[in-house]
Formats: structure tokens, C-alpha cells, sequence
């Protein structure tokens, strides 16, 4: 029975043996093909082998456990991406498409890997070359990724770039990065990287690093505002206040600022703001048209008669300015119809109390009441029509033309506008 014991623990020993040798043959052989499609880069084939080969070695515990085997991953990595990116650099046609594009990430992790594994003065020089390579190809990768919009892969080598550098600065070793102003840069193109692939976790550390650095750029503070909006408002609007008294002059912190007070409705904040807006860029009609709609909205709120009247030609006076620089403002007509046609609403309820009066003057203030009424409902029809030429699809100027219509007692018209209506919604 202990024979046969030993002879079970020999057998699988030798099993073992067996599949570790396999294992580091692989590796070698992925070694010499990654060589050969370096040397000739038109030998695709061979890169898939090798990689291939590799992911294979890799899934050896007795490759993964010696940090020897990761510093020869980082090597062939390293002089995988030194090879795309010469291609890259050579390319003048500019059509060259990294085969490899995850050469730099992986040189570093194999790197980082041997670094945690190793003490050994030899493998720890290695280790400390290859980082100083890899720090230059992470660099490179992120912006070939980033000018080709593939912002989820150049942010992973960007931040990656950073962690390289606060490696060697660990190791004791210099790192490109130790010039402030490049580490800036990096972490800049590392946030806005992650802000682009809509990757907000990722990009928190990095643009707070930039604020707590003082750094001025607009960016930093409208992405910190976008990404706290929901979660903290009061901390967004912190943000966004301190990117406005750094950057006083930038038109989209400010209409970042003006969108804020819209969403949350302090519309006395916004006039100030829209009135800056328009005198950095005076042939903006949007700029007009949400002024105009800001004093609209300000008049329907209004209690005292006067006032409201004041704010609404104030409405009435942006409305048209739009007018005036875009004739065909869909927008302004819409707006200068609704303007007229809500303050005619506003008469039904004092006339269905009138028609209970019938007595000669309680019939007199009635008809004076609806010819006023009327007058308004006339006067927002062809602003109406005019916005129903530039947009025959919008539901809502059918649905106004439909009542002004019925008020004004043309039910063949009206109907005609509810048959429209009932086509279009229909549609939706």
C-alpha cells in the first residue's frame, strides 16, 4: 500500500512537473514570437501566437508565482509598444492602426507585479528599467488613444502613467513626472479622459487633485459641478461659483450657471447672468429667447397688475429682438403667440362669473371682458401660423391654433387644426 502510495505520488509529480515545463515552453515560445512580429510588424499572425501563448504561460501558477516570468511579460510588452509606436510615428498617411493597443497598460501590471514579488537587487534593477520605459509608452498610447476619441483607453494609460511615477518615486528612482507641470498636464488629460468615457468615479481623484493644486482651467470646475449636481447641489454650485471667480470671462462656465438657475428656478439670479451672456455673444438668440422666457415666467408670477405688465413687455421686447436677427425663429414666434394667448386665458374664469349676471351692465362688462379676450387670442393667431410654418410637427401650436380658433367661432378652421393634432399624436 506505501508502494503504491509513492508510486501515486511520483506519477503525479511528474504530472505536475509535466504541466510547469509546458507552461514555461510557452512562454518562450511566445517570447520568440513577439520577437519575430517586432522585427517584421507585417506578421500579424505571429503577434495573435504570441499573445495567445502568453495568456496561456500565464494561466500557470508556476509561471504567475516568479517574478522573474512578469518581468519577461513587461520586457516583450515594452518592446511590443516601443515597436507600434515607431509604426505609429512613421506612419505619414497617418492610416497606421496599433495592433497592440494595450502593450503599455499590460507592461506596466506585469512590472507592478514583479515589483510586489521581487527584492532581488538584479530583478529589481530590471524592474526599474522597464518601468522607465513603460512610463514613456503609457504616455504615448494615451494621446494616439485620445486623438482617436478612445477616451476609455486614454484614460487607463494616462492615470497608469501616474501610478508608474509614484512607483519609481517609491523605488527612489526618477520619473519623467517630477516635473510638476508635466504631472499637471497628466493628471488633466487623465480626468478629462474619464469625464469623456463617462467615467466619473474614475475621474473625482484626478480632478480633485487639480483643484486643491489651484489649477484654473474651466474644465475642472464645469465637470466637478455636472458630476456633484445630483449628489450634493450645494457642493456643485461651490464649484461652479469658484470656476466663475477664476474664469469670469468664460462663456460656458456661464451658461453652465445660467442652465443651474433654470433647473432650479431662481429666476432673479438669472437676468444679471443672460444680460452678460448677451453682451459676450450679442448675436446669440438662444441667449434672448431664454431671457424673454425667464421674464415671461417672472409675469405669470406676478401678483400686482402693473408689474406684471412691465415684465411681460419685457418678454414681449426679447421675443422680438429675436425677431429682428432670425425672422424665422421658431422658438420667438412660439413664444410671442404663447405670451398673448396665456395673459387671454386669464379671462375665462372673470367671464364664466359674468355670464351669470344678466343684468344690462353685468351683459355689458361680459362683452367687454370677450371682445378683450378675443383681441388677444387675434393678436397671438398670427404669431401661431408663423410658427406652424416653421414647425408643422409641434403639437402644442397645433393644439393653440385649435382653441384660438373655437374662441374666436371658425369651428370649421378648429377642426381641421384637431384633425392635424390627432394625426400627429398618432405619430408619437
Amino acid at each position: 500500500m506505501k508502494n503504491l502510495f509513492a508510486i501515486l505520488t511520483v506519477m503525479l509529480f511528474s504530472v505536475l512537473s509535466i504541466s510547469a515545463q509546458d507552461a514555461f515552453k510557452e512562454l518562450k515560445n511566445a517570447e520568440k514570437a513577439i520577437k519575430k512580429y517586432v522585427a517584421n510588424t507585417d506578421s500579424g499572425d505571429e503577434l495573435t501566437k504570441g499573445i495567445q501563448l502568453m495568456e496561456s504561460a500565464f494561466s500557470s501558477d508556476d509561471v504567475m508565482s516568479q517574478a522573474k516570468s512578469w518581468i519577461t511579460k513587461g520586457k516583450l510588452m515594452n518592446m511590443l509598444a516601443d515597436a507600434e509606436m515607431k509604426n505609429k510615428t512613421l506612419d505619414i498617411a497617418g492610416t497606421y492602426v496599433i495592433a497592440a493597443p494595450d502593450a503599455a497598460t499590460d507592461a506596466y501590471q506585469a512590472f507592478s507585479k514583479a515589483a510586489e514579488m521581487s527584492d532581488r537587487k538584479n530583478e529589481l534593477k530590471e524592474i526599474h528599467s522597464g518601468l522607465a520605459s513603460v512610463e514613456n509608452h503609457l504616455n504615448n498610447f494615451g494621446i494616439v488613444a485620445y486623438q482617436a476619441k478612445d477616451y476609455e483607453k486614454a484614460f487607463a494609460n494616462f492615470s497608469q502613467s501616474i501610478a508608474v511615477a509614484e512607483t519609481l518615486k517609491g523605488m527612489g528612482k526618477k520619473s519623467r513626472l517630477d516635473d510638476e507641470a508635466l504631472l499637471s498636464d497628466q493628471n488633466f488629460f487623465s480626468a478629462v479622459s474619464a469625464y469623456y468615457s463617462k467615467n466619473f468615479e474614475g475621474a473625482m481623484p484626478f480632478l480633485k487633485t487639480l483643484l486643491d493644486s489651484g489649477n484654473k482651467d474651466p474644465f475642472v470646475y464645469e465637470a466637478l459641478y455636472n458630476i456633484t449636481a445630483d449628489s450634493d447641489p450645494e457642493m456643485a454650485v461651490g464649484y461652479l461659483a469658484k470656476g466663475r471667480e477664476l474664469n469670469p470671462d468664460n462663456t460656458g462656465l456661464l451658461f453652465t450657471e445660467i442652465n443651474h438657475y433654470l433647473k432650479v428656478g431662481e429666476l432673479d439670479k438669472l437676468i444679471g447672468k443672460l444680460e452678460t451672456a448677451i453682451e459676450k455673444e450679442p448675436d446669440n438668440t438662444s441667449i434672448y429667447n431664454t431671457l424673454g422666457s425667464v421674464y415671461d415666467q417672472m409675469q405669470q408670477k406676478e401678483t400686482d397688475a402693473t408689474k406684471s405688465q412691465e415684465l411681460r413687455d419685457k418678454a414681449k421686447g426679447y421675443y422680438e429682438t429675436v425677431l429682428e436677427k432670425e425672422p424665422g425663429n421658431f422658438d420667438a414666434m412660439y413664444s410671442l403667440g404663447a405670451l398673448y394667448y396665456n395673459k387671454a386665458a386669464t379671462f375665462v374664469d372673470k367671464l364664466n362669473t359674468l355670464s351669470a349676471d344678466l343684468t344690462p351692465a353685468g351683459m355689458k362688462a361680459y362683452d367687454n371682458t370677450k371682445a378683450d379676450m378675443d383681441a388677444l387670442f387675434a393678436k397671438a393667431l398670427p404669431y401661431f401660423e408663423k410658427a406652424e410654418k416653421a414647425n408643422g410637427e409641434d403639437p402644442n401650436t397645433i393644439i393653440a391654433l385649435k382653441e384660438i380658433y373655437a374662441r374666436l367661432n371658425n369651428l370649421e378652421k378648429s377642426n381641421e387644426y384637431k384633425a392635424k393634432y390627432e394625426k400627429i399624436a398618432t405619430k408619437q
